[in-house]
């Protein structure tokens, strides 16, 4: 069963629904979201409990509930019947703080002229503001959860009201229904990063039929291979693969990546990007449940259903910590007047503002808010994080192990120098001889060929016409060339069938100094070197200052790599990184089960030959450009495929850790000094509502601040 379930304001919610569930025969499985209100639960079919009695149990608690459609993905149900996002003031609780504070404001004015009437008005305001909460502190202490904040509010409000503290107990039901309203409100601003997500999809989509008719459809009805057309400044309407058209498309919505990024045939296109500016046609590669969008608002969403260690810690102390504070509570108001002789309606009094302080509301939102607005703040960036566990966890790193290709480098090679040896050294004999490598090149699938024949048409080379083109395994590639037989083989193969000078050996060994690969092109009939083609898999552009930002946060990079040690040598200097060479992946496993000995570790890859090592580290970080293997394989993957996203992954975890400490010193502190100094007789009702109340709009707000989370500052400070 699917449920939406509206009017959860705190984390502490979660806790009175799952516990109200757990009591009825036949349900299990119960998972709540906070941050999105989705319920799911499994009822038994021989069992007593039918979906009826699930949706009057919450209702019966104060909450709304709405069933969903089980076909449709919890994502995908929202998107097409979105929750109506009312103002604060169009709310239940919002028409009952504005109801409250005129009969307060009525109240105030009476018992200035008439004190014995403005009395009965402000305790007509206490019955009928505390009657709600009464009525769900009923249904909560019925369902298994006694200890409840409503249930403090209304004895203490009642109590008040009792000892004839009227003015005082309509204060405190006023005040604490400002504090319910400012929940919500918080809630719903948590909740709209979601909505705002499942938004950017659109709605319809333009189908190409097979004559080349153009009609409007709705994009949740997209099929794989169906074709669509994207106009300028539409959205994508699905994941897919660019088959005709060019243009430049901006997909911040899913990578965060502000700068728009050129497309051309063959290209993918995420669904929820904006076509800037060309025509394109795209064939569907997945359906609208299974895009990007949707992948990314369930990770959010299962994210969010993982408690982090913190958070479940703070909520089995919270467990003892309610009842314990009302047993002291129920001492202060008896102990004082039986071994003092005090005044018992003084202590009754004190007593009651101690069950306000009680409420555990804020302690229980100091975590979960911090995590879920983390896990926002991540999402927007391109940083995607598997639950709170893992974002707590990734702070506490103090050793990075990257591995090489596709993450520390571009995980292509690229053709680096191009050395001609005929004499004389100009551009155009260069020219000349990338054209040579170009034409015996044209015909092979290998990534070094693809690179080279790429390098001369990027330089816009007239490429000759090759002929008789094969291959000797492992040794060379041949063709005829302008009625020449050429070859281009290793440095160790030319030197065994051509003439190589000292000083071409020199050149040669220098660039494979530098963690080059060197291909060598001659002509077999004269057995004449003709020159040289280096390529390497370049380092990322911002690979060194990311390695640079960790080293400031105190966290050391190591490079683990199968690659050989000269090249492996070379990309290390070059990013001044630590690092392991010629790994098997057993090695790395290995190397990376070694380090965590002494201390946490993170292992950042590609999220597909690296799935074991990511799997074994403490934290498993995929560059992943969105791949499913990314997504699915690690505990964060950074959709930018940037380096120095690493850094921000670090940094937004120890802004998030620093921001629940924050919340938990603000709770707890808050809590201590009015317990004090309500013992003491300095405060009362009113500021223990306040305590209560300012500790959850603080930490409310504390956590929210880390919505602007921006990334790593470039200074020494994490």
């Amino acid at each position: 069963m699917q449920y939406h379930i509206e009017g959860m304001d705190c984390a502490s919610c979660i806790g009175k629904i799952e516990t109200a569930l757990a009591r009825m025969p036949g349900v299990s499985d119960v998972q709540l979201n906070f941050a999105t209100g989705s319920l799911t639960l499994s009822l038994s079919p021989e069992g007593a409990t039918q979906a009826g009695d699930v949706e009057k149990t919450i209702k019966r608690l104060g909450f709304g509930i709405s069933a969903r459609n089980n076909q449709q993905t919890p994502s995908h149900s929202d998107t097409d019947n979105p929750p109506t996002v009312q103002r604060w003031w169009q709310t239940r609780k919002g028409k009952q703080v504005a109801g409250l504070g005129m009969l307060m404001a009525a109240a105030y004015v009476l018992a200035l002229f008439f004190p014995a009437y403005g009395t009965w008005l402000f305790a007509a305001a206490v019955v009928v503001g505390v009657l709600p909460f009464a009525r769900k502190a009923f249904a909560l202490g019925m369902s298994g959860s006694p200890f409840s904040i409503e249930t403090l509010m209304s004895v203490a409000a009642l109590g008040a009201l009792f000892i004839g503290e009227a003015e005082e107990a309509a204060a405190v039901v006023f005040l604490f229904s400002i504090g319910e309203l400012l929940e919500s409100v918080a809630a719903d601003r948590a909740r709209a990063g979601i909505r705002a997500l499942a938004s950017l999809v659109p709605k319809t989509a333009v189908l190409l039929d097979a004559q080349g008719g153009q009609r409007e459809v709705a994009a949740a009805s997209l099929r794989v291979n169906d074709r669509v057309l994207v106009r300028p400044g539409d959205r994508v309407s699905a994941d897919g693969v660019i088959i005709h058209g060019s243009s430049s498309l901006d997909e911040s919505p899913v990578t965060g990546e502000s700068i728009p990024c050129a497309k051309t045939t063959g290209d993918t296109v995420f669904a929820g990007s904006i076509n800037v500016d060309g025509v394109l046609e795209v064939r569907v590669e997945k359906t609208a449940a299974d895009n990007t969008i949707a992948r990314i608002i369930q990770l959010v969403e299962q994210a969010q259903v993982s408690k982090a260690p913190t958070a479940r810690f703070i909520e089995r102390f919270s467990r003892y910590y309610t009842p314990a504070v009302m047993a002291l509570a129920a001492l202060v108001v008896i102990l004082p007047p039986l071994i003092m002789g005090g005044d018992w309606a003084i202590w009754l009094y004190r007593g009651l503002a101690l069950l306000l302080i009680a409420c555990p509301c804020a302690l229980v939102l100091s975590t979960p808010a911090a995590i879920a607005s983390g896990l926002a703040a991540g999402t927007r960036r391109g940083l995607l994080i598997k639950g709170g566990s893992a974002l707590e966890t990734i702070g506490q790193v103090k050793t990075i192990a990257f591995d090489k290709t596709g993450t520390l480098t571009e995980g292509k090679p690229r053709v680096t120098d191009v050395v001609a040896f005929a004499q004389p050294f100009t551009k155009q004999s260069d020219e000349e001889v990338l054209a040579l490598f170009a034409s015996v090149e044209s015909g092979s699938n290998h990534p070094l060929a693809k690179a080279i024949v790429g390098h001369a048409e990027a330089a816009n080379l007239l490429i000759p016409v090759a002929s008789n083109a094969y291959a000797t395994a492992g040794k060379a590639v041949h063709a005829t060339v302008a009625g020449r037989a050429l070859a281009i083989g290793s440095p160790v193969y030319a030197a065994q069938v051509a003439t190589l000078s000292s000083t071409q050996q020199s050149q040669i060994e220098a660039l494979q100094r530098d963690g080059k690969t060197v291909s060598v092109l001659f002509d077999e009939q004269s057995h004449e070197a003709l020159g040289l083609v280096a390529l390497r898999d370049e380092p990322r552009a911002d690979a060194q200052a990311a390695v640079a930002q960790l080293k400031t946060m105190g966290v050391r990079s190591v490079m683990l790599t199968g690659d050989n040690h000269r090249t492996a040598q070379a990309i290390a200097g070059y990013l001044g990184v630590e690092w392991e060479a010629e790994l098997l992946p057993e090695d790395k496993l290995r190397l990376i089960n070694e380090m965590k000995l002494n201390a946490k570790i993170a292992m950042v890859g590609d999220g597909i030959n690296d799935a074991p090592a990511l799997a074994t580290a403490d934290v498993g970080i995929a560059m992943g450009g969105g791949t499913d293997v990314a997504i699915e394989t690690a505990d964060a993957a950074l959709l930018k495929n940037s380096v120095t996203d690493v850094a921000h992954l670090v940094a937004l975890s120890r802004a998030t850790m620093a921001n629940i400490h924050q919340n938990v010193i603000f709770a707890l502190g808050l809590k201590g000094v009015f317990l004090i100094t309500t013992v003491l007789g300095i405060t009362g009702l009113w500021f223990a509502v306040l305590a209560d109340t300012g500790a959850t709009a603080l930490v409310t707000l504390n956590a929210l601040r880390l919505l602007r989370f921006k990334g790593k500052r470039n200074n020494n400070h994490s």
